[in-house]
């Protein structure tokens, strides 16, 4: 049996969304063939081009332009279609050369989004000309997206489609209703593209990922498709929205357009599926499965069959994506804000599941969140091995819901073992595990950035999220991180239940104060959405909230609208953190009263201005025990000896320090830094203490606590 795995418009311009490559990568290991195509792109790079934006302009009547800003965008239609493709390419690192002739700013034709360039040459002026050139040609896209969505489809949105109809759909008729209507040129595009898939791959299955409300309707657009065209192929529908959307799914109508939808891990579900449709397999063994029997919607989970171990699932598959055609854009001068959108990252797990497993606000009863389970360093660097020889690519994305910082440490020493030259970046919670040393072992095995959640960045709030974390505990962490060379974003909540408009001002003074002390270089606002399957959803009562509308819908049943009796006017603070952060973001008014930010008068804060300073000049000590790794990142280490004088030369980066010591201790330290602490290896407190004595040499603890030993630990002795 041929699969096709797809994933449909849209996601990201960047890099491929993994769910494919995970499938695939599974596949592989069963031995069932199968291809993959990322449609969002394909779709992008189709509408984007020459050809495509005539066919846009085409479609449109110049009496009926909307905005002065669609009519300027018109008006330049044929040097935005004479210089697309030229822009395009140079996104994709076709053509560098390109980046002078678009930083002098006669090349493209410019509409509203250039309003925000005021401040570009500052931004960029440490950054380069080919990333002001990204950003400009960024703002070339947006343009056209712009006037795309306002004349030729609403729908449109470069990381999603028609998300609005999607999101919080509790009965299927609007969807229905859309999908039924004619395809927008958008669409056009897509199924042209698809058709020609079809022909060359020959699928007997089709496999849609849906990870988010922006996917759906495109998917139901691909399968209504599908099922007139080639009504023999069979297709199923899983990913991130239809395991939190349609659990408690009865409208049959949506199998119209697709056969199945399988829910939570897809492997097991997938596999069961493949044997059902060889005839090796009854429907009602299948797993996790949803199905359309007798006109209604029927779940059957009747397999024995256990989920795939992590360390069965294969390593993701990229094969038949094409990785030199996705766009590197910036669309915020930040330097951390823009990886999501800047180059393309391979992702991979450390672990499935989150290990915490308690924030309140979290869907922590699906399976997604509550089953952990862990992989080896061993296995997830061989897959990194792996997957830099198949790809070319050495940027690693660790996409995990939180990535254990005990597992983060092994991976870490397992690269610098292995002396593999990898980026990498990935999702935490701020633990206190995160000391100092530690964040100088992952900066060294190439870590360059970490998202956490701060959430709502109030103790009290904290507390009730069960976020296992304080304002102090983050700060000091986000300093560790920062002063290892590692950038910190984080993601932080407005309007959970009760939080008052005092908390929210709280919280953005916590943030302002954050940013201008350095530890945060990069944020997210999001207004607080409550689940049916988090413990606020489950439990809306124990959260002093109420379920506006409890009856369950016949579509999606994720989200609850609900109201928030003791808490705050929670939406009249949505711009003025959004506009606050934006310019935080950009190191911009972090001296402006928090009051400048909002429309409306707002408490001032009861913080003092000195908070974060406080947390950051609070001690942070820690004592070695015996099983403490030891680790030497300095560099080589040579001992030089001038008569009565020794000396222990140390090759840092940008220098060389002297040590004047004891000739029988330099000569100790030499051995021991050069051969026992090679890098990527490790000895304990005790086996380091052993050695010592074993030399010849008196008093450890005096030495453990001295000078000498200080300027080792700066240079790069790390207490693991």
């Amino acid at each position: 049996m041929k699969v096709l795995l797809i994933t449909p418009p849209f996601t990201q311009l960047s890099t491929p969304y993994p769910a494919t490559a995970y499938i695939k990568g599974y596949l592989n290991t069963i031995t069932v063939e199968s291809d993959q195509m990322d449609l969002g792109l394909e779709t992008i790079l189709a509408l984007f081009s020459n050809e495509g934006l005539t066919r846009v302009f085409d479609e449109v009547e110049s009496g009926a332009l909307i905005s002065d800003n669609s009519k300027r965008i018109y008006a330049f239609r044929d040097k935005y279609i004479s210089t697309i493709d030229s822009v395009i390419g140079f996104l994709q690192d076709q053509d560098t050369t390109l980046a002078h002739f678009i930083c002098e700013r006669n090349f493209l034709p410019e509409a509203s989004k250039f309003s925000q360039l005021e401040e570009l040459d500052w931004a960029f002026g440490t950054m380069g000309i080919r990333d002001k050139a990204r950003h400009l040609a960024t703002l070339y896209l947006e343009d056209l997206g712009d006037f795309i969505s306002e004349e030729i489809d609403p729908h449109f949105g470069f990381s999603r489609y028609a998300e609005r109809l999607s999101s919080s759909a509790k009965n299927f008729d609007e969807i229905h209703t859309e999908v039924e209507t004619r395809s927008s040129l958008v669409m056009q595009l897509m199924l042209e593209i698809l058709e020609k898939k079809i022909q060359d791959v020959k699928p007997q299955l089709v496999c849609l990922s849906v990870p988010f409300p922006g996917n759906l309707y495109s998917a139901l657009k691909a399968g209504q498709w599908l099922k007139e065209h080639h009504p023999h192929i069979k297709i199923a529908m899983g990913g991130g929205y239809p395991n939190t959307e349609l659990r408690s799914l009865s409208d049959p109508r949506i199998f119209d357009y697709i056969d199945y939808i399988t829910l939570d891990d897809g492997e097991t579900p997938l596999n069961n599926l493949i044997e059902h449709l060889r005839g090796e397999r009854e429907t009602f063994l299948l797993k996790r499965t949803l199905v359309r029997e007798e006109g209604k919607v029927v779940y059957h989970n009747g397999s024995l069959h256990a989920d795939v171990p992590q360390a069965q699932v294969g390593t993701p598959d990229y094969n038949g994506l094409p990785l030199r055609r996705y766009l590197s854009v910036i669309q915020l001068t930040n330097p951390m804000h823009r990886m999501w959108s800047d180059g393309r990252w391979n992702k991979l797990t450390m672990a499935h599941g989150c290990y915490w497993g308690k924030c309140t606000f979290c869907d922590i009863s699906l399976d997604y969140i509550k089953n952990y389970e862990a992989s080896s360093a061993e296995l997830i660097v061989d897959r990194m091995e792996q997957l830099v020889r198949e790809t070319q690519e050495r940027g690693f994305h660790f996409v995990d819901e939180a990535a254990p910082p005990a597992l983060m440490k092994a991976v870490a020493i397992e690269i610098l073992k292995r002396k593999l030259v990898v980026t990498w970046w990935t999702n935490i919670r701020f633990e206190k595990s995160f000391h100092y040393d530690l964040c100088r072992l992952l900066a060294a095995s190439g870590c360059v950035a970490v998202s956490g959640g701060l959430e709502v960045a109030s103790d009290r709030l904290l507390e009730l999220i069960d976020k296992g974390v304080t304002i102090e505990q983050v700060t000091q962490v986000n300093d560790n991180f920062t002063q290892a060379g590692i950038m910190v974003h984080a993601y932080l909540m407005y309007g959970f239940p009760t939080q008052t408009d005092q908390e929210t001002i709280d919280s953005l003074e916590v943030v302002r104060q954050m940013f201008e002390a350095g530890v945060m270089q990069s944020g997210f606002w999001h207004r607080f959405a409550m689940t049916a399957h988090s413990p606020v959803g489950m439990q809306p009562d124990v959260f002093k909230v109420s379920v506006s509308d409890p009856e369950v819908g016949t579509f999606a049943n994720n989200d609850l609208e609900h109201e928030d009796p003791e808490g705050g006017n929670h939406k009249l603070f949505s711009a003025g953190l959004k506009k606050s952060l934006y310019n935080f973001m950009h190191g911009v008014g972090l001296d402006f009263e928090l009051q400048e930010w909002f429309d409306h008068q707002v408490p001032p804060t009861l913080h003092p201005p000195d908070l974060i300073k406080q947390h950051l000049t609070a001690p942070r000590l820690r004592e070695a025990k015996a099983r403490t790794k030891i680790m030497w990142i300095g560099g080589p280490v040579v001992c030089e000896k001038d008569n009565e004088l020794t000396t222990l030369i140390i090759y840092a980066k940008e220098e060389s320090i002297g040590l004047d010591v004891a000739e029988p201790l330099a000569q100790w330290l030499e051995t021991f830094l050069n051969t026992v602490l090679m890098s990527g290896q490790t000895c304990t407190y005790k086996e380091l203490q052993d050695s010592y004595i074993q030399a010849g040499l008196k008093d450890f603890t005096l030495f453990w606590y001295g000078e000498e030993m200080e300027t080792l630990k700066a240079l790069g002795l790390l207490q693991l």
